[in-house]
C-alpha cells in the first residue's frame, strides 16, 4: 500500500471520529443540563414547601385559633352568597323536650321546651334531620343537667340556646382544633336555636 493511499484513508476517518466525538459531547452536555434543571426544580419545590409550612406554623403560633377563624370566614362567605341569591334560611323544628331539672329544693321541677334550629340552607335542613336521634340524645342530656335557677332569666336561656347550637354543630358539622389539639367552637350549618315554648314547673 502506498503512503498516499494511507494518508487519504486517515484523512477520511478523521472527520468521522470528530463527528462521533461531537455527538457524544453534545449528548453529555444535554444530559447535564436536563439533570441540572430537574435538580433545580426539585430543590425549588422543596424550598417552597418548607416556606409554606413555616408560614403556616408561624400563623398557628401567632393565632392558635387560626383554623377556627378560617372555618368561620368560610361559613360567613357561604351565608353572604346565599343572601345575595335571595335564598331564605331554613328551619328544623325539633320535637318537644320534657326533662327533670337538677334538684334545688325538696320540690321536683321539670322543663318543657319546644325549639327550632335555624340553618343556613335548605339542603342543610335535610342533613340535620338525618341526625335527629343523636341530636335529641345530646340535647336531653344537656337540658337534664340544668337547674331551674340557671334558666329562669333571659341570659340563662340565651346561654342554653348557644350550648344547644354548639352541641348540634358538633354532630352535623366539624370541631376545629388549634395547634395544641384543643377543640374550638364547633362550626356547622346551625346558626341559631330559637325557643318557641319554654316552661319550667
Amino acid at each position: 500500500m502506498s503512503k498516499a493511499a494511507t494518508a487519504d484513508e486517515a484523512a477520511g476517518e478523521a472527520p468521522k471520529k470528530s463527528k462521533k466525538m461531537l455527538f457524544i459531547i453534545t449528548g453529555v452536555v444535554a444530559l447535564v443540563l436536563i439533570g441540572g434543571g430537574a435538580a433545580f426544580f426539585m430543590i425549588s419545590a422543596s424550598h417552597q414547601a418548607a416556606a409554606d409550612e413555616a408560614s403556616a406554623d408561624e400563623m398557628s403560633d401567632e393565632d392558635p385559633d387560626a383554623a377556627a377563624k378560617e372555618a368561620k370566614k368560610a361559613k360567613l362567605k357561604k351565608k353572604k352568597e346565599a343572601e345575595a341569591k335571595g335564598l331564605p334560611p331554613a328551619f328544623v323544628e325539633l320535637e318537644p323536650f320534657t326533662v327533670n331539672l337538677q334538684p334545688e329544693s325538696n320540690v321536683d321541677q321539670y322543663l318543657q321546651v319546644k325549639a327550632s334550629l335555624k340553618v343556613d340552607e335548605a339542603h342543610a335542613a335535610d342533613h340535620v334531620k338525618a341526625y335527629t336521634p343523636e341530636i335529641r340524645h345530646h340535647v336531653l342530656l344537656l337540658l337534664s343537667g340544668k337547674k331551674a335557677s340557671e334558666l329562669s332569666h333571659p341570659e340563662g336561656r340565651e346561654a342554653l340556646a348557644t350550648e344547644i347550637k354548639h352541641a348540634v354543630n358538633a354532630i352535623v358539622g366539624e370541631v376545629p382544633t388549634n395547634k395544641k389539639g384543643e377543640p374550638q367552637e364547633p362550626v356547622g350549618p346551625v346558626e341559631a336555636v330559637l325557643f318557641t315554648s319554654f316552661i319550667i314547673q
